[in-house]
């Protein structure tokens, strides 16, 4: 009897060691097989590795509304930084992007004046802190915001080293730049759409503080941003009425006395020289909407009403200062219970002089 309950013993350990053998290769197996949890920087390298150390004649900006990039910009932005249109001086350029791969590399580098594109996908905070990302940032001359979300560019950037690796681009007189939701972040407000969706005008027309509309303070600095909002696709997605509301809500909520909008259509880049003066470039049109008295009516779940917001309207080929921003040639537009005073994106009559 000793001998069978023995045996019948050692069957059921050896069966139990076999199952948990079993366990631990699938437990190993799937361990191995699914998405890390703290995945890293992806990195897309187009041209030479090592670093080159041009002297910088920036800073300058391309801020670009969506949709085709236009290629005259960014080697506007390229030639700017370098100091030429036509010498043997290169720079490095950095895309970075939330989403996607490296669909720029190929593009830029075909340009003058390009001795490399690295493209980093940075799709978490942690992906950012990794060592490694802000040096390749910093060590650009220029730097590329592609689209996307641009929430993410809020969560993943804002006050972190990649964000201060940027500003020491421009501050050594680089470039930087942006497209759609890269461009949604230069301003010093940013609508930056992390309620979830993104706002439509009639919406917030009719409620200036519906919950989709939040706002991201002090990101970027650009000197020619300042005390400004961006906003693209602008006249193809409609979205005039909500860049009214962004401006109203600033001065309503005490965080300006005045402020300035500018709103970039697809297929357009405002380039920007380090005088600050701006020229639109591709199909245009730009808009700067100026804000410079608090709103007859700006409450939750009331229509906004404001009286005569000055529209500038530039047409592809144009200027703005953005230095010294005209008191004059703007058109007037206004907003009455919700409703628009007129059609805001036809061009109208300048006026001759400001109030």
């Amino acid at each position: 009897m000793k001998s069978a309950a023995l045996k019948s013993a050692t069957v059921k350990n050896e069966t139990v060691n076999a199952t948990v053998k079993r366990l631990t290769l699938i437990i190993l197996f799937v361990a191995f097989c699914a998405p890390s949890s703290s995945a890293k920087a992806v990195r897309y390298l187009t041209g030479d590795a090592a670093d080159v150390r041009p002297r910088l004649h920036g800073p300058a900006y391309d801020f670009a509304g969506g949709g085709t990039d236009v290629a005259e910009a960014l080697q506007w932005m390229i030639d700017e930084v370098r100091g030429c249109a036509a010498c043997d001086a290169k720079l490095d350029v950095v895309i970075l992007r939330a989403s996607g791969e490296a669909g720029y590399n190929d593009f830029i580098y075909k340009m003058r004046g390009v001795d490399s594109v690295e493209t980093l996908v940075i799709k978490s905070r942690e992906d950012a802190e990794e060592p490694g990302v802000a040096e390749t940032v910093r060590a650009a001359e220029v730097v590329f915001f592609a689209g996307g979300d641009q929430c993410n560019y809020v969560k993943f950037f804002k006050g972190d080293a990649v964000e201060r690796a940027v500003e020491s681009v421009v501050a050594r007189g680089g470039g930087v730049g942006g497209t759609s939701a890269g461009l949604a972040v230069m301003g010093e407000v940013s609508y930056d759409a992390c309620s979830g969706g993104s706002e439509r005008s009639e919406t917030a027309l009719r409620n200036p503080y519906h919950a989709d509309i939040t706002f991201t303070y002090d990101f970027f600095n650009w000197k020619p941003l300042r005390g400004a909002i961006t906003d693209t696709h602008f006249v193809e997605r409609d979205r005039l009425g909500r860049l009214l509301v962004f401006l109203a809500r600033q001065i309503r909520d005490g965080k300006y006395r005045r402020i300035l909008g500018v709103a970039v259509e697809r297929e357009t880049s405002l380039v920007v020289d380090k005088k600050g003066k701006a020229r639109v470039m591709g199909k245009g049109p730009a808009y700067f909407i100026l804000a410079d008295h608090r709103p007859e009516v700006c409450e939750p779940g009331v229509p906004l009403t404001y009286s005569n917001y000055k529209v500038w309207r530039v047409a592809g080929g144009g200027t703005f200062d953005l230095a010294r921003r005209p008191a004059t040639g703007y058109y007037t537009i206004s907003v009455e219970r919700g409703r628009l005073s007129g059609d805001p994106y036809r061009a109208a009559p300048p006026r001759a002089n400001a109030p």
